[in-house]
Formats: structure tokens, C-alpha cells, sequence
């Protein structure tokens, strides 16, 4: 079964550009990737949203993914409440709706 994972971000002021680059390469570096897009949430919000082949595949991923998140991780503001600079969820598909 096909798993998600989702992480919530704040781009600090005049980062965006490189916080949207640092992603462009996780297709060929993300092994297990299926799809990826990044939405803005609201100013300077944004949030990745990654379909992987399963949960193993999103695992044995986390440290590409700890790697590209280190490459931009000076151009994200704390989100607060004790978050830092990420909110991530990861899990399985339990219901496809479509």
C-alpha cells in the first residue's frame, strides 16, 4: 500500500526561491519517490506533500530527505510551539478514495 508523508514549513523573508530549489533534484535522490509537489499554505507557508511506493520506501528515504532539508534548513523561521523548523506526519494509505 502506497504511503504520504507531509511537512509543514515557514520560509524566512526573501528565501523562497532557494528554499524551492533546494527540491528540484529529490526525484532523482528521494529513492522510492513517486510523487512530490510543494503547495504554498499562505505567505512565505508552504507545505511537501510526497506519495511514496510504501512505508518501507519512506523509511530507508528519511536520510535523503534529513540531507535535502539540511541544505536549506537556514532559510526557515521556527514555526513555534516547540516545533522548530519542521511539522512533519508520515503514514500509510488506509482509505483511497480516488
Amino acid at each position: 500500500m502506497p504511503a504520504f508523508n507531509t511537512v509543514r514549513f515557514s520560509v524566512k523573508p526573501g528565501r523562497e526561491q532557494q528554499f524551492l530549489d533546494a527540491h528540484k533534484s529529490i526525484g532523482d535522490t528521494w529513492a522510492g519517490l513517486v510523487h512530490a509537489n510543494i503547495i504554498k499554505t499562505g505567505d512565505r507557508s508552504y507545505c511537501l506533500i510526497a506519495e511514496w511506493q510504501d512505508m518501507d520506501a519512506c523509511i530507508k528515504a528519511r536520510t535523503s530527505m534529513i540531507a535535502t532539508l539540511n541544505s536549506f534548513r537556514d532559510t526557515l523561521d521556527d514555526l513555534g510551539g516547540g516545533l522548530g523548523v519542521t511539522d512533519p506526519a508520515t503514514g500509510p494509505v488506509v482509505l483511497a478514495l480516488k
